[in-house]
This record gives structure tokens, C-alpha cells and sequence, in this order.
């Protein structure tokens, strides 16, 4: 596809972005905004026929898909697309004053590490070799949620990551500033990037450069990694010829976690392949769900007291020539009329902590509480 960028940023294009009406996504390359819905993708059985029916269509599909529940999928062919350069760092819009929000956590704090002891345990069984368990913030006020502001200081604090708004069924949106990218697809080429080892930043830069340098030596990280990076390769490889996956992960950050990362390329066998095809391929990783894959998602169903939705889904776009991008739907939540659900999650394997868990998620809540106007004073551990 080539694509026409217009004449003006990616925050000037974001005035075009309507809730509910438009979706955004925006990635280190560009940022695309459909408007408007000239169709729906119908729902399907699984994702390898949703994948079909896209493929079918030969035109630019936007939306997401849920973690677990591909007929859930909403993935919308928009009236419009407009492009732009990819959104630059600036200061985010201060925070107005308000109603204070209501938080609950779901499960509570003290609930989520009886949960990680419950994964220990099947790690030392030998049921499981890794688990992602995830929980989640229910956010309540009166006064309805601003979106695009949400959208503005997500970007101006992470403007290199997957920056996505996107709507879904139920008057709700999609908002989020994922760092991993999932796949994607330019022609013959393909990349992911894989991340899968985390530890909060610090706001004191020699803290900071400890904590880095501790993620990049830990043992216990690099095994977790390696996992993933091993799950991407193999399901890729079919797909692809002259494969090329770097021996060591290298580091990565956000403003408020440091990441372990290892970006996969490779060239496509059939051009027919599109984007979602390989996107489909890959989800879910063990960076979202666990391994093996089957034992992973049975006990998450099991082990989290609640319904994942879109969360550690893929969001992003698929066009008519088969390019796309899909990042993996983290640092994100779901916006409605009566408030805003957020999520986090890390990945349990041997040698895991409990309490080290808990203060992985709470750090990640970070990302969609500032974005909310919320900071350091939205308590995620009580």
C-alpha cells in the first residue's frame, strides 16, 4: 500500500477523532485514523476465519480482538483514512479538577498473590512451565470520561508506543498505549518484538539505571523471555524465510517500566499472508497467556476472578494489499458511560514473588491512571 500522510501532526489529526465514531492507532512508523463505519466484519468461530473474511474483503479494516472470545472480535471498515507522522513528545494536558473516582480491585491486592501462590504451585507440579495473571482497577464517577485527552497524555508521555482508541460494541472504547508490537507487515517484511520481563522505573536516574541494569541480569527474566522469544520464532517460522532472531534481549522503556525485548524479522514465503494472518498465528504468546498454551489459558480462566474482554487481545489494522500492524493489547482499558476498566498483568515462573507481582501491575497501572489525571495518589496496592 502507499500511503498518502497529510500535511499536518499526528495532534492536529487527532482533532478529527470522534468516540465511538472514529478509530485511532497510532505506532513509531505512523498514525492512522479511520472515520466513520462503512461496514463490520462479521463475527466468526475462530480467529483463523475472521483472518478469512478480512482477507476477503480487500480493504482497510481497524478495531480489536479479544483475548479468548474470537466472535467477539470488532474490527470495522472505516469511511475514511487518514494518515499522519507518528505523534511527538509534549507536555500532556494538566488534569482538571473533578469528582474523585471511586477504585475497586478486582481481586484485591491480597487476593491477586494468593493467585500467584496458585500458579507457584502448578510451576513446581509441573503443569505449567509459565502463567500471565492479570487483575484489574473498576473506576467510577459521575462526570463522563474525556477519550481525547486520555488519547493526548498517553502520547505525550509514550510517544513511541502503539497508541490505540478504538470503539467497541456496548458504547464502549478501546484506549491504550501498548509497547510491545505483536507483528507487523510492509510487503514482504516482518517484524515483531516480543517483551516479556518487566521492572518498574524510578523516578531517582541512578535508581533508575540500577533497575535496568538488574532486569538485563536477571536470571529469572531472562528465562521468562526466552520462552516468548522461542513461542514468536516457532510460529513465525512457516511463514517466513531468512528468519533472524538477535541472541540476546536488549532493553527497552516506557515512563513508567523498564522492558526486556528482542525484535524478530524475517521476509514472507507467500505474499498472500497478510498481516492478520500472522498476527492470528502468533495469539496468543506466552508474553500474555503462558505455556504451554492450553494449560496456561485454563488456569487463567480458573485462577482470575474476571472476564479479560480485549485486554491482552490485538488491536491495530489490516489494509487491502495485506500490510498491517497489530500490537498486543496491554496498558489499556475500557471506557464507558459509568466509567473506565483498567488492566494490568506479569508473567509467574519459577522463582516468582508474590509481592513482587503485585508491585509489577501496580507500576503498570500507572500508564492509564496518569492518563486519566490521576497520579501517585490513586492507591492500586490497598
Amino acid at each position: 500500500m502507499s500511503i498518502a500522510y497529510e500535511a499536518v501532526t499526528a495532534s492536529e489529526l487527532l482533532h478529527g477523532y470522534r468516540p465511538g465514531l472514529s478509530s485511532l492507532f497510532s505506532s513509531p512508523q505512523h498514525t492512522l485514523l479511520g472515520q466513520g463505519c462503512a461496514d463490520v466484519v462479521p463475527p466468526a468461530a475462530t480467529l483463523r476465519e475472521l483472518a478469512g473474511r478480512v482477507r476477503e474483503r480487500a480493504g482497510l479494516v481497524m478495531g480489536a480482538i479479544p483475548f479468548d472470545e474470537p466472535g467477539a472480535a470488532h474490527l470495522v471498515a472505516p469511511e475514511r483514512a487518514r494518515w499522519a507522522d507518528p505523534f511527538v513528545p509534549c507536555d500532556p494536558p494538566e488534569a482538571e479538577p473533578g469528582q474523585p473516582w471511586r477504585i475497586v480491585a478486582v481481586p484485591s491486592p491480597a487476593d491477586h498473590r494468593k493467585g500467584v501462590r496458585r500458579a507457584l504451585d502448578l510451576l513446581e507440579r509441573g503443569a505449567l512451565d509459565k502463567i500471565v495473571l492479570a487483575r484489574s482497577l473498576e473506576l467510577t464517577r459521575p462526570e463522563p470520561v474525556d477519550v481525547v485527552t486520555m488519547v493526548r497524555r498517553l502520547a505525550g508521555r509514550d510517544p513511541h508506543g502503539h497508541i490505540f482508541a478504538v470503539p467497541l460494541p456496548g458504547d464502549r472504547t478501546l484506549v491504550g498505549a501498548s509497547p510491545e508490537l505483536l507483528v507487523s507487515r510492509t510487503g514482504p517484511a516482518v517484524v515483531a518484538n516480543p517483551l516479556a520481563g518487566s521492572a518498574p522505573r524510578s523516578a531517582d536516574p541512578q535508581e533508575d539505571r540500577r533497575r535496568a541494569a538488574a532486569l538485563l541480569c536477571s536470571a529469572k527474566d531472562q528465562r521468562e523471555h526466552a520462552v516468548v522469544v522461542e513461542a514468536v520464532a516457532d510460529a513465525l517460522a512457516p511463514h517466513c524465510r531468512a528468519l533472524s532472531v538477535p541472541a540476546e534481549p536488549s532493553l527497552v522503556c516506557t515512563a513508567t517500566m523498564w522492558h526486556l525485548s528482542t525484535r524478530v524479522t524475517g521476509r514472507l514465503n507467500d505474499p498472500a499472508t497478510t498481516s492478520l494472518d500472522l498476527a492470528v498465528a502468533l495469539h496468543p504468546t506466552p508474553a500474555v497467556c503462558g505455556t504451554p498454551t492450553g494449560a496456561a489459558r485454563a488456569a487463567i480462566a480458573d485462577i482470575e476472578p474476571f472476564d479479560r474482554g480485549f485486554y491482552t487481545g490485538m488491536v491495530g489494522w489490516c489494509d487491502a494489499s495485506g500490510d498491517g500492524e497489530w500490537a498486543v493489547t496491554i496498558r489499556c482499558a475500557e471506557v464507558s458511560r459509568t466509567g473506565v476498566r483498567l488492566f494490568a498483568g506479569g508473567g509467574i515462573v519459577a522463582g516468582s514473588v508474590p509481592e513482587a507481582e503485585l508491585d509489577e501491575t501496580s507500576a503498570k497501572f500507572r500508564t492509564l491512571l496518569h492518563a486519566l489525571g490521576l497520579g501517585a495518589q490513586a492507591s492500586t496496592h490497598d
